[in-house]
């Protein structure tokens, strides 16, 4: 069975940064493309960033593009989102998602996910 598991969530002021992490288990880590969405309470699910296996395409949703850098550790079949400058509207909870091929332009919908963790919470306070 294929799991996602999220980590690095928390509490931050405006301003801050922080760190999320993903790891993919059970399922061969370079077919896939990985990508992060998240959804505020009320809102639909959004498309935050993807990145192909070798790293070397990446795609960021408007709202994070500049502040949000997305990143892979291929040795520990990890996905990483560092997150800067944060912004109270970016409180939500975050989702890590996969996608069964190489291909993260396919992974900025929601249709386009295979997979999908099960979120971590990140409040930013101003």
């Amino acid at each position: 069975q294929v799991q996602l598991e999220e980590s690095g969530g928390g509490s931050v002021q405006a301003g801050d940064s922080l760190s999320l992490s993903c790891v993919l288990s059970n399922a061969p880590w370079e077919r896939h493309a990985m990508g992060w969405f998240r959804q505020a309470p009320g809102k639909e699910r959004e498309f935050v960033a993807s990145i192909s296996y070798g790293g070397s395409i990446e795609f960021y949703g408007d709202a994070v593009q500049g502040r949000f850098i997305i990143s892979r550790v291929n040795a520990k079949n990890a996905v990483g989102l560092q997150m800067s400058n944060l912004k109270s509207e970016d409180t939500a909870v975050y989702f890590c998602a996969a996608r069964e091929d190489n291909v993260p332009a396919l992974l900025q919908r929601k249709e386009g996910v295979d997979y999908w963790g099960q979120g971590t919470q990140v409040t930013v306070s101003s």
